[in-house]
This record gives C-alpha cells, sequence and structure tokens, in this order.
C-alpha cells in the first residue's frame, strides 16, 4: 500500500473525518487488520482563514506549499488536500511536489458520472460555490452544476465557519441545510454535492431528497483507490 499524505487541519473537524473513513475503507477493503499508511500535516486552520477571508490566497498557498513538500519529504507516495475551498490555488500548493495528487472536484465528477447523474446541487462555501475554480471544473467533466439562491448560500457559508469548523453541530442548522438542500431539488437537481468537507456533518443520504455525494467519502475512497494500484 502506498502512503497517502494528507494536508488538513481545514477544519481539524473535517481532518478527523478523514482519518476515521480511511480506516473503515481500508479495512472494509482489505479485511483483517489493516489499516492505511498515512501522513498528516494538519495546519493552524484560524491562520488559513484569516488569510480567505483577505483574499490573501497566495500567501496561504504559500504556507501549504511548505507544507505538501513536506509531506513528500517525509514519505508520502500521493497527496490529497482535505478541504475543497482551498483547491482554488492547488496548482500553487503543488508546486515543487511530484508525487500524485487527488483532486476532490475530479473524484467528486467522476463519482456521479460513474452513478449517471447530470445536475448536480452544490452546498458549500461561498467561496467554492460562487468562485469558478471548482465549478468549472465540474463543468469541464460535462457536469452542469447548481448552486442556492444569494441567501441561502450565505447561510451555508456561515454555518459552515461559525458552527461545523468548531466541531458544533445544531438540530437548528440542519433543518436549515435541509431546507437549502430541499430547494435545490425542488429547482431540479438529480443529486447533491456535499461541497465542504464538513457538511456532512449535517447532511447524509438519510435526509436529503436525490443521491448525496459527500466529497469527504468520495475523496477517501479515490484516495484509497489510488494508494491500493
Amino acid at each position: 500500500m502506498k502512503t497517502i499524505g494528507i494536508l488538513g487541519g481545514m477544519s481539524a473537524a473535517s481532518t478527523q473525518i478523514y482519518y476515521r473513513e480511511l480506516c473503515r475503507l481500508t479495512r472494509e477493503s482489505l479485511g483483517g487488520l489493516h489499516s492505511p499508511e498515512l501522513l498528516i500535516r494538519s495546519v493552524d486552520f484560524d491562520e488559513i482563514e484569516k488569510l480567505q477571508a483577505s483574499s490573501d490566497w497566495d500567501t496561504a498557498a504559500e504556507i501549504l506549499r511548505e507544507k505538501a513538500v513536506a509531506l513528500e519529504r517525509g514519505g508520502a507516495d500521493l497527496i490529497i488536500m482535505a478541504t475543497n475551498t482551498m483547491h482554488k490555488v492547488a496548482d500553487k500548493i503543488l508546486g515543487g511536489v511530484s508525487i500524485p495528487f487527488v483532486h476532490i472536484a475530479d473524484a467528486t465528477a467522476t463519482a456521479i458520472l460513474d452513478r449517471g447523474f447530470s445536475r448536480p446541487g452544490l452546498m458549500a462555501t461561498a467561496f467554492t460555490m460562487e468562485q469558478s475554480f471548482y465549478i468549472d471544473r465540474l463543468v469541464a467533466q460535462g457536469l452542469s452544476p447548481m448552486i442556492p439562491g444569494a441567501g441561502d448560500r450565505a447561510e451555508t457559508h456561515r454555518i459552515i465557519y461559525d458552527e461545523l469548523c468548531r466541531d458544533v453541530v445544531r438540530k437548528e442548522s440542519r433543518l436549515t441545510y435541509e431546507l437549502i438542500a430541499e430547494r435545490l431539488v425542488d429547482r431540479g437537481c438529480d443529486c447533491l454535492i456535499l461541497g465542504c468537507t464538513e457538511v456532512g456533518m449535517l447532511l447524509n443520504q438519510d435526509n436529503v431528497g436525490v443521491p448525496v455525494f459527500d466529497t469527504t467519502l468520495v475523496h477517501c475512497e479515490a484516495a484509497l483507490q489510488a494508494a491500493l494500484q
């Protein structure tokens, strides 16, 4: 098994999910006492979030680039970034990195297409929903993504940063997310992308009326597949 390098901490809440899910998937795939070979470099998200908020993406990318290089030097055979939003500057982060990178949007698009869907709703941070770096990647693979209305986008983003990234799960916020998802379904989406690695803390296949693609889980599956090749 190849060693998976995880660039995490964005947020720590979702990086914990990555570790747990990769362990589960490895055990289910290989049986016995098998567990994944992992290196995790978890950054201080407070610093990264401030750089996001001030649109200083270059500085954030340089911080993460140094961590990605360290993962390769430490023995990682491939890298994943346990966040959707920071894929905005993935190319800069990967400068000087020679090992393979498993892109979260590509893995998600492949999973959607493999199941025959084409019009996914997208719930994520405002950066991911409103900027082109993520949606364009989905469109390039033949998908027609939909995003919530402006008010729903703002509330989706607020709940991620004010609650989920802090490991706060509120019943009221779960209901809010369910209603936002329902409005996307009413507008015609045929599936739903949980496009922030924390959104799965509130939404899953049990409370959404269309097939759900949780990017955290999809990403873990793609990373493990690459590690086992």
